[in-house]
């Protein structure tokens, strides 16, 4: 009779503990997920904005030319840096390099390096992962002497 209280309350406590790890288990998931969904709706809300940009016929070099940004670096080469690059690609903005933290990334004709490798002189440098901005500018601030600018912000002032 002892044994089987005892297994009972071992599984009883078993369950409890059980329950309270599958519980934080789901609201870090429900976090997690939340924090992916506003991290696409900002980008898809940034994406809208540099389709109304070019419906209204302006572009990106304009702005660049009006700051007299003439050399620039792009970090974050995945799709929305690609897109950036091959927007800019037939126009007088020359890339000189991207930053990534993955450095096998090919993009025509750009070298892409490491946020932690010495950084090339350039007029500015555009970030396109926008929702890690503050993070992003806090460290490329330390390494190199030019406006780090958001393409959100860019596109925003076109």
């Amino acid at each position: 009779m002892k044994k089987s209280i005892s297994n009972f309350i071992i599984l009883l406590v078993g369950g409890v503990l059980g329950a309270i790890g599958m519980e934080k288990v789901m609201n870090g998931k429900t976090e997690q997920d939340q924090k992916l969904s506003d991290k696409y709706l900002v980008l898809f809300l940034m994406m809208n904005q540099w389709v109304k940009v070019k419906q209204e016929g302006k572009n990106l070099e304009s702005y660049f030319e009006q700051k007299g940004y003439h050399n620039i670096a792009v970090y974050g080469m995945s799709h929305v840096g690609r897109i950036f690059v091959d927007e800019l690609a037939d126009s007088a903005i020359h890339i000189k390099y991207g930053i990534d933290q993955n450095t096998d990334i090919v993009c025509e004709g750009i070298d892409i390096i490491s946020p932690e490798d010495k950084l090339k002189d350039v007029d500015a440098v555009v970030v396109t992962p926008i929702t890690f901005f503050a993070e992003i500018e806090e460290c490329l601030s330390r390494k190199i002497d030019c406006p780090v600018i958001s393409l959100e912000d860019v596109l925003y002032e076109l």
